[in-house]
């Protein structure tokens, strides 16, 4: 029996047998053509470029009706890059004038391109460069007649190994009925993970080696939410794992009769539960669990689908989308959280250090240094509020002055709203996210100028432990109980009710069923999650009493070891869920 760890993208158990996708990167060579053939070269490739274009077209006619519509936005994109100048036209430019092979051209765009790609520091674009990619070995399996159908044989109900699967790749499969799937590579931003998720498809990228460790047709397990691969398990291991997923079958079963419940504790207080969503179609998640509104739009995705920008109407027609899809509840729009695609002069260093771009010219920095970026998003937004409860949230937040001058924007804006005669909410309320430590520790200088306050704990915790949480190296550091990120948290909440103005949490802390009960102690009464923590996160609020947590709270707040903290917050835990279960 063997392990191996991913990031789990999509969550679920599945038990299954491996399907060994084997498609490694073509590899290419180059020859010189002589002059006669290069016409026909170029006329190879054009039809390469059509016949992917088929291809594509078919696999968008094969989405079912009841898909997400993010399912067909994918596969758009990947036309559009196919349709590109910079890969249907340069290419063929480079066969005419260096007379080469037509898969080599291509390779070269590519190549390009991807590097292009690679000196971006926000990691939402730069992961752009991976759909590029797939599109470009799309054309040249083509070229060198390589058959794309290579899962034939697939059988109903495997588990999917490959190196990585493409947006195009994971619709197929899903048609073919597949259990889950691990890749090699991907991250959880990737296209393929976020369809995952959409398509309910249990699934972990970023398994380093998975191909070279997983045997074909060996039984293996995946663990979905966990991130963990188990290679042909024993029998204890087995039992283990089907009963963990019978007990997952009858929990979704007693969470979905909570859907219409109130979200009360047990001695009367009422706390708020609200989603997080990427796109649009995620509504439907809120809408099922009965949510109390949108803690967090996540407006960043609208601009990761396609080659430029969205226009303020596309953005509009997308908010007022979401905002009349749940009439009557709050719609917490967060402006672009992106990085810059060019460094920062003062972030330099000499030689070819790379500087840190999560320390860059990101999210409300980018914006209020890119105006042509920044108002058009405040107008499509404040159009937006005029057809329901709109939240305007700025993120990033690391001082007032930054704040004030964000404010200015937002005046400016409904001003020539106004002039142009265009209806908003004049009451439009506006809030901060709360994710960089000088804010968490100055929160009560931003009160007096917000209508509200969210912590994102995302980066709360890389910035407080100055750890990346992506990177292998010292993501084991990533620790939502230290002390200081608790006291951080603390800080917060109370600058909250000192001012009389709401508190949230919407990063992923506030949807981990094993931080609820402190939470809730520590004074939290707004909490915004995935839509699937959602329910669970109501069975706990509704068996708890506030009273009992605050002490509880009290008592963690002031344990010294790390490791008696997580022993006391577990065993709390433990206590509450099961005097729940003897009742």
């Amino acid at each position: 029996m063997l392990v191996l760890h991913g990031a789990g993208v999509s969550s679920g158990i599945c038990i299954g047998t491996a399907y060994m996708l084997r498609r490694s990167r073509p590899e290419i060579s180059e020859y010189l053509l002589p002059d006669h053939l290069v016409d026909s070269e170029i006329e190879r490739f054009s039809r390469a470029i059509k016949e992917v274009h088929r291809q594509l077209s078919l696999i968008l006619e094969r989405i079912p009706s009841n898909a997400p519509k993010e399912a067909s936005s994918f596969i758009d994109t990947h036309i559009l890059i196919l349709n590109d100048s910079m890969i249907s036209e340069e290419p063929i430019q480079l066969i005419r004038n260096r007379k080469c092979n037509a898969e080599w051209a291509l390779h070269q765009q590519g190549k390009m391109l991807t590097d292009m790609f690679g000196k971006i520091e926000d990691q939402y674009i730069r992961s752009k460069s991976t759909d590029v990619i797939q599109v470009v070995d799309r054309v040249i399996r083509n070229l060198l007649g390589q058959d794309e159908t290579d899962h034939q044989s697939l059988k109903k109900g495997q588990i999917i190994i490959a190196n990585d699967l493409t947006p195009a790749d994971t619709v197929l499969l899903k048609h073919k009925k597949i259990r889950a799937f691990v890749t090699d590579l991907g991250g959880p931003i990737s296209h393929t993970a976020i369809l995952a998720r959409s398509l309910q498809i249990p699934a972990i990228v970023a398994v380093h080696n998975a191909t070279r460790f997983i045997k074909k047709d060996e039984d293996i397990i995946i663990d979905g939410k966990r991130g963990v691969v188990i290679l042909s398990p024993d029998k204890n291991i087995l039992t283990e794992y089907r009963k963990r997923n019978r007990h997952i079958t009858q929990l979704k079963i007693e969470l979905d009769k909570l859907q219409k419940a109130r979200s009360v504790t047990k001695d009367g207080k009422k706390i708020l539960l609200h989603t997080n969503i990427e796109l649009p179609a995620d509504v439907k998640a809120t809408i099922k669990t009965n949510a109390a509104g949108i803690g967090l739009y996540r407006t960043e995705f609208l601009f990761m689908n396609r080659l430029s920008a969205p226009d303020e109407e596309e953005q509009f027609k997308n908010y007022v989308k979401v905002v009349k899809a749940i009439p009557n509840r709050p719609v917490t729009i967060r402006t672009l959280d992106l990085g810059a695609d060019k460094q920062v002069d003062g972030g330099k260093h000499s030689g070819d250090v790379a500087i840190n771009p999560a320390l860059g010219l990101r999210a409300l920095r980018l914006c209020l240094k890119s105006p042509e970026i920044f108002r058009p998003q405040l107008r499509a937004i404040l159009r937006a509020s005029a057809f329901g409860k709109v939240r305007l949230m700025l993120p990033m937040l690391s001082g007032v002055d930054e704040l004030l001058l964000a404010l200015e924007f937002v005046e400016e804006t409904k001003a020539e709203l106004k002039i142009r005669g265009i209806k908003y909410d004049k009451k439009l309320p506006v809030g901060g996210m709360i994710e960089i430590p000088s804010a968490a520790i100055a929160a009560d200088l931003f009160t007096p100028h917000l209508d509200f306050m969210s912590i994102g704990t995302n980066d709360l915790i890389q910035y407080t432990l100055a750890i990346d949480r992506v990177d292998d190296a010292v993501n084991y550091l990533y620790d939502p109980l230290h002390p200081a990120v608790l006291r951080l948290i603390r800080n917060v909440i109370e600058a909250g009710r000192v001012a009389k103005i709401p508190v949230a949490m919407c990063g992923e802390m506030a949807g981990d069923l094993r931080f609820s009960r402190l939470l809730l102690g520590l004074g939290l009464t707004e909490f915004s999650m995935h839509p699937a923590s959602l329910l669970g996160i109501k069975k706990i609020v509704k068996t708890s009493n506030i009273a009992s947590l605050k002490r509880f709270a009290k008592k963690i707040l002031a344990i010294k070891d790390i490791g008696e903290l997580h022993a006391a917050v577990d065993s709390e835990n433990e206590k509450q869920n099961r005097r729940n279960t003897q009742k």
